[in-house]
C-alpha cells in the first residue's frame, strides 16, 4: 500500500482496518517499529486506540500483518517474472534482479523494510520476525528452483550468491557506500548465472 500525495482523500475512503494498516505502514517505514506507538497509528488513521485493538490484538500482531503485506509484494514479483517469461528461467532470474535494482532508489531514502525490521526485532519468537524468516526461506526455495530450471550446475550455490548480491545491494544503497548499485547488481547477477552454466551452455546469454 504505497503512499501518495493524495493520501488524505484516498485514505478516507478505506475501511477502518485498511486505514490502520496504511497508517502503520507509513509510520513504520519512516520512523521504525519501536518508536511508533499505537496512539500515533490511531491518530494517523484518524481513529482511536480502541479501534486499533479491535482489529489487531497487539501492536506485534499489527507489525506482523504489515510484514505479510510487504512479503506479498515480493511474492508477486516472483509470480510476475514467471508469467511474463514462461519457460525462460534465466530471464526470470534477471527479471528478479531488475525488480530489486529498480527499487533501490526508494531504499536509499527509507531502507529495506525487512532489513530495518530485523534490526529492531532481535527476538526470533516475535511474530513479525517469524513472518520475515518464513518469507526469506520461501523466496530462497523459489530462487533455487529457478536456478535448477535454468540448468545451472549448482542451483543452491548460485541462489545463495544471487541472494547475497541482491541483499548486499540493498544495504549498500541504504548506507550510500556504492554508486551505480543497480547497474552493478545486474552485471554481477549476470556473471553468476554465466559462471554456473555447464560448459556446453557457456555460449548462451544469461537471460536465455
Amino acid at each position: 500500500m504505497a503512499t501518495t500525495a493524495g493520501r488524505p482523500s484516498r485514505v478516507a475512503k478505506l475501511p477502518p482496518r485498511e486505514r490502520i494498516l496504511d497508517a502503520a505502514e507509513e509510520l513504520f517505514r519512516d520512523e521504525g517499529i519501536r518508536r511508533v506507538s499505537v496512539q500515533a497509528i490511531a491518530e494517523k488513521a484518524e481513529t482511536t486506540k480502541m479501534a486499533v485493538y479491535r482489529h489487531f490484538e497487539t501492536k506485534d500482531a499489527l507489525v506482523a500483518e504489515w510484514m505479510r503485506i510487504v512479503a506479498a509484494d515480493y511474492r508477486a514479483a516472483f509470480d510476475r517474472v514467471r508469467t511474463e517469461r514462461p519457460g525462460r528461467p534465466g530471464e526470470q532470474i534477471m527479471g528478479l534482479a531488475r525488480f530489486i535494482a529498480e527499487g533501490l532508489p526508494a531504499i536509499s531514502h527509507r531502507g529495506c523494510p525487512f532489513i530495518n525490521s530485523l534490526a529492531e526485532l532481535p527476538d526470533r519468537s516475535h511474530p513479525a520476525r517469524q513472518v520475515i524468516e518464513e518469507h526469506k526461506a520461501h523466496q530462497t526455495r523459489r530462487l533455487v528452483d529457478m536456478c535448477a530450471e535454468a540448468g545451472l550446475s549448482d542451483p543452491e550455490q548460485a541462489a545463495a550468491e544471487i541472494t547475497f548480491v541482491l541483499e548486499g545491494a540493498q544495504v549498500s544503497t541504504q548506507n550510500g557506500s556504492i554508486d551505480r548499485a543497480g547497474d552493478r547488481l545486474m552485471s554481477i547477477v549476470e556473471g553468476i548465472v554465466d559462471r554456473h552454466r555447464p560448459p556446453h551452455d557457456a555460449s548462451r546469454p544469461a537471460n536465455g
